[in-house]
């Protein structure tokens, strides 16, 4: 018997054979005195629902469990569809696949599922991701949909999410999860209805109106399961249904969900400079790869403040990222823009860098047949060693690798409306989450890190050099000029 099913029935158990608290059986008759006969009368079994008896258990447990606090959100209607089932057969046969999305949605999903409560959204729009993008925030498609919710640049601007060389919003776990929201409230507001809202989101509002407009000429109702859609949508809503029935009881698919604590698993931390992704990540404690699970936005090694002054880490790491960075007394900042000449190659700026041409590449996003243009501005290390580490990761969105996963497009259709066009893509898979402590701080909670004398200029804008002091060191960041 799985432990949740044993820990439930034991509570069922428990409270069954409970007996009502003597005090609380006797009350006062008209002479004030205990009457007796009201405790014989109180012991006798007093019908009530099992909703009502499971409730208190069920709020025990989803105090500590954050899948059970899920489950207990479930409201979405059931599908009289065979594609359900065939949609969990097809998750039950690779549990390594289950436990890789639902080990990476562990640092995500108390944020989310915060996020959809405040809107008194159904709580399987928090599994929405899993199909997706399996969670995976650098999930990237051949249609240019980017991050969990799989935006394309289109909405993802309309929805307030910045794009340019440095940063991609669309990848940004919190503005890209409250735009994905915003925009499935919207969709809500519009239809009247969730499976509507949800086809929409998939297949593109104007579609949806448009099958609604045909069926009601033709006399035929407007509900989702009457339209018709391409295959892709009307897979769509029994896939999430599947995964949410293998969310509400793993153990019968023979699947196991990894321990998800109800609390915040990271806190953003407000930042007033420019920094290394590699520095944050050391000043943090913690790997590249956590950091970048938790900040994957950034499409290059350093981060600009102007692009987002802040950046997410476990709760249990902000006391040390703040303490090493008050004595962090070297440059917070390593690299440099490079403007080329006419007719310069990569293969002869790469080593006055200390980089390979392949190095190069990977850090600045071209692709292996690019052709740099003139005046075209390049990011280098300032120094030779800079260079050290890996640079992969940061374009793990430019070169996806072997999981193979519907993603998603969203676009405006051609009477304006959002659409969304489904494309079989493949997407990087990020490092696990290293086994972190506990999580108590509050996940919208914000703190500041201490000013470093003037503030740097951007480093989009090339040709212009400029440095920031503090008593401890000097930071530099320019533009290389041509020897």
């Amino acid at each position: 018997m799985p432990v949740l099913n044993r820990h439930l029935s034991s509570l069922l158990i428990s409270a069954a054979l409970t007996v009502v608290p003597f005090a609380s059986a006797w009350a006062d008759d008209d002479s004030g005195a205990l009457s007796f006969v009201t405790q014989v009368q109180a012991t006798h079994p007093v019908p009530v629902s099992e909703s009502d008896r499971m409730a208190p258990l069920l709020n025990e447990v989803a105090q500590d469990d954050l899948w059970q606090r899920i489950r207990n959100g479930f409201t979405l209607s059931e599908l009289d569809s065979p594609l359900v089932a065939r949609h969990e057969q097809w998750y039950a046969n690779r549990p390594e696949y289950v436990a890789r999305m639902t080990e990476r949605a562990g640092r995500y999903l108390y944020f989310i599922i915060e996020e959809v409560e405040k809107r008194g959204m159904p709580t399987e729009v928090a599994l929405l991701p899993m199909i997706e993008s399996a969670y995976n925030p650098s999930a990237y498609s051949i249609a240019n949909a980017s991050g969990i919710w799989q935006f394309i640049p289109s909405t993802g601007k309309d929805y307030g999410m910045k794009q340019n060389w440095w940063y991609d919003g669309r990848r940004d776990i919190l503005s890209a999860t409250r735009g994905a929201l915003n925009y499935l409230q919207k969709l809500h507001d519009q239809f009247g209805d969730w499976q509507l809202a949800l086809a929409a989101y998939n297949w593109g509002e104007g579609a949806v109106q448009r099958a609604q407009d045909r069926n009601r000429a033709r006399g035929l109702p407007t509900d989702y399961a009457s339209l018709t859609m391409p295959e892709e949508t009307r897979n769509y809503i029994p896939k999430l249904l599947a995964v949410k029935n293998i969310i509400a009881s793993p153990w019968n698919y023979g699947l196991t969900l990894p321990s998800v604590p109800n609390q915040p698993y990271f806190t953003a931390v407000t930042t007033k400079e420019h920094m290394d992704v590699q520095v944050a990540a050391k000043l943090a404690n913690i790997s590249m790869g956590e950091f970048l699970a938790l900040n994957p936005a950034h499409n290059r090694p350093v981060m600009l403040q102007n692009n987002t002054n802040t950046i997410l880490l476990p709760v249990d790491k902000v006391n040390d990222f703040y303490s090493n960075l008050e004595h962090f007394d070297q440059p917070l900042v390593s690299w440099q823009g490079y403007q080329t000449r006419k007719g310069e190659r990569l293969d002869k700026v790469a080593p006055r860098f200390g980089l390979t041409v392949e190095k190069l590449i990977s850090i600045n996003g071209l692709s292996a047949r690019a052709k740099i243009s003139s005046g075209q501005t390049l990011l280098v290390p300032m120094r030779d060693g800079d260079a050290d580490y890996e640079f992969e990761a940061f374009n793990l969105h430019l070169a996806p690798n072997a999981l193979a996963m519907t993603s998603s497009k969203k676009s405006k259709d051609s009477k304006g409306s959002k659409s969304k066009s489904k494309e079989r893509s493949k997407v990087a898979l990020l490092s696990k989450r290293d086994k972190s402590s506990k999580r108590s701080t509050k996940v919208s909670s914000r703190r500041e890190t201490p000013a470093r004398g003037t503030k740097l200029a951007s480093l989009s804008r090339s040709g212009k050099q400029s440095t920031t002091r503090n008593s401890k060191s000097t930071r530099r960041l320019h533009v290389a000029s041509n020897p």
